[in-house]
């Protein structure tokens, strides 16, 4: 099993985000496969997401950067 996130993947979990977070983020594959994918709001890249296969089992690890610039907007 490999570790990069396939198109199809990469549609479900956007669906899932989607759902779960903000219907305005889109999952991008980055052009090479042997990487994450990154996690998008608009022109904005909130964090990526990485495929973890263990013993049979795969999930996936979605982790966002939030700069203390950002929060002084918030």
């Amino acid at each position: 099993m490999s570790n990069f996130v396939t198109a199809e993947e990469a549609t479900k979990l956007e669906a899932f985000l989607q759902k779960k977070l903000n219907p305005q983020m889109v999952v991008q594959r980055r052009q090479r496969a042997d990487e994450c994918a990154e996690i998008h709001i608009g022109d904005e890249c909130l964090g990526v997401v990485q495929k973890i296969v263990d013993e049979g089992e795969t999930s996936y690890s979605f982790e966002i950067t939030i700069l203390d610039i950002d929060l002084e907007e918030a």
